[in-house]
């Protein structure tokens, strides 16, 4: 009797309404209708049909019912609650957030798992389901064409009859808890401190996930506190972006070693430590090194300003794995050995994007650089020889291999100290390339009056319309050539693509 006078309701405030109104707005309505009995509202959830919760849980979520939050979170029909995309944009309400993780602590208690629910994934990434939240509205596809937002991986696969999925009551696997994280002094506030109480206490059942991990000022000790909470198997994206100290780095060390699914690892500003000695300095360099075996899944590597990297690239290099797409070594000392060990290796064969910058190759002879080249010659799209002090003659060296680079698009080498013959002859190396859309490429060393990188800018001027003719006259007068030199002052670039656009240091007072 009971569940009929509810069916009853439920129909009266989603049905009964005229039929000429717009199903987004019959939606809102009823929403709004039965969330003013919330007792109502909570117990129609096991009537409710699958496609009217994300319009009822927005709803709720909206107008702060926390209970009503609380029992969908326990009923919801989707694996996958997609809240972040909801909490995008605005603040969200502190009571608001506990309801939902109250509700996974129901759910959590319960020996076995209710019929109807298929909740396994609670994602609070904010730009991840886009569309889930607004489909319903009529916006995108019919009210009734619901999609089941796609759960991030690993998923727990249901248990099989047969074939079939089984509708038996069944024991639940953890629920995940997906996030972004960026540590940072002072960055955790009162939600992040409630989830992660949360999953302090229910480690075993709640699962703290996490793709993007972005690591800035904070204190080891709090990053190695957050870091035992979340599963590190989950991360595939790492930015280690501190002024760590190699002991520092060293500590770190073991738990990078465990994100076996990382892709993409982004690390800067390493600094030597002078109360170590050099065997301790070693064993630390070793310990970081060594971790790269376990990254089998690596593809982009990215290291910046590492004070140890000197002599030990080919430690590096080979304890990864497989071939990358990314290689980015920039801002760091190599010897020429590491350029020779760097030609060398099989990582390499398969580059997309190659950068060098701000690494001085002025002392380095060309032919390990060019023998890079060519390993990567089949794949290579990106390369960035910026402020490298590479010279005319080492240029000209390169230019047949940088002819074979079939599939390059972007070609930047600022801040060289090249001369216009040779940016000529560059030139009519590269207009075979067809896929060839842009190159930054330096001041010519005729543009300037004197050794302190004072600009003429009316030789710049000559100059680049000189490049720019030649340009059409071999039938590529679409490829964009800017020229572009850092100012001697303030270290600004000025870029000339027709006219220069110049840093404050060349304006009138």
């Amino acid at each position: 009797m009971e569940r009929r006078r509810l069916r009853g309701s439920i129909q009266s405030r989603y049905i009964s309404m005229s039929v000429w109104t717009s199903p987004r707005r019959l939606v809102e309505l009823a929403g709004q209708s039965l969330l003013k009995d919330e007792a109502l509202a909570i117990a129609a959830l096991e009537l409710l049909p699958r496609e009217l919760f994300p319009p009822l849980f927005t709803a709720a979520f909206d107008g702060r019912h926390s209970q009503t939050l609380k029992a969908m979170v326990q009923a919801w029909p989707f694996t996958c609650l997609p809240l972040g995309v909801l909490m995008k944009g605005q603040q969200l309400h502190l009571e608001t957030f506990k309801a939902v993780l109250d509700g996974l602590d129901v759910l959590l208690t319960q020996e076995v798992r209710p019929r109807r629910w298929k909740l396994e994934v609670l994602d609070l990434r904010k730009n991840s389901h886009q569309d889930f939240w607004t489909v319903w509205s009529g916006n995108r596809a019919s009210l009734y064409s619901f999609p089941e937002p796609e759960a991030a991986q690993p998923m727990r696969k249901k248990r099989k009859v047969d074939g079939l999925s089984t509708e038996a009551e069944q024991p639940f696997t953890p629920i995940e808890v997906l996030v972004d994280l960026s540590l940072k002094e002072g960055a955790c506030d009162e939600l992040f401190s409630y989830l992660m109480e949360k999953v302090k206490r229910q480690k075993n059942v709640l699962h703290l996930c996490c793709k993007k991990l972005k690591i800035f000022a904070m204190p080891m000790q709090s990053i190695k506190m957050i870091l035992k909470m979340v599963q590190l198997d989950s991360i595939e994206d790492l930015e280690v972006t501190c002024t760590w100290k190699l002991p520092t780095l060293a500590k770190f060390s073991p738990y990078l070693g465990q994100m076996i699914n990382l892709r993409r690892l982004l690390l800067s500003h390493i600094h030597a430590s002078s109360s170590i000695s050099p065997e301790k300095e070693e064993e630390y360099i070793a310990q970081f090194t060594s971790q790269f075996l376990s990254l089998q899944c690596l593809q982009a590597l990215y290291v910046d300003s590492l004070f140890f990297l000197r002599g030990r690239l080919d430690q590096l290099l080979r304890h990864v794995m497989n071939p990358l797409e990314t290689l980015s070594v920039t801002n760091c000392r190599l010897s020429e050995g590491d350029v020779m060990h760097l030609s060398q290796s099989p990582n390499v064969s398969q580059l997309s994007v190659l950068s060098l910058s701000g690494v001085m190759l002025t002392d380095v002879s060309p032919e390990p650089l060019q023998a890079l080249l060519e390993r990567a010659s089949a794949t290579l799209q990106d390369l960035d020889f910026d402020e490298c002090g590479i010279m005319d003659d080492q240029l000209l060296v390169l230019l047949p291999s940088l002819s074979h680079c079939s599939q390059l698009t972007t070609l930047s080498f600022c801040g060289n100290p090249i001369s216009i013959s040779v940016l000529e002859n560059l030139l009519h190396h590269l207009i075979g390339l067809s896929n060839l859309t842009h190159v930054l490429y330096p001041v010519p060393l005729e543009s300037y009056e004197d050794v302190h990188g004072t600009l003429h800018l009316g030789r710049l001027a000559y100059l680049h319309a000189r490049l720019r003719e030649l340009l059409c006259e071999l039938g590529r007068p679409s490829m964009v050539w800017l020229s572009a030199n850092p100012c001697p002052h303030c270290g600004d670039r000025t870029f000339y693509d027709p006219e220069p656009i110049l840093c404050p240091c060349f304006m009138p007072n």
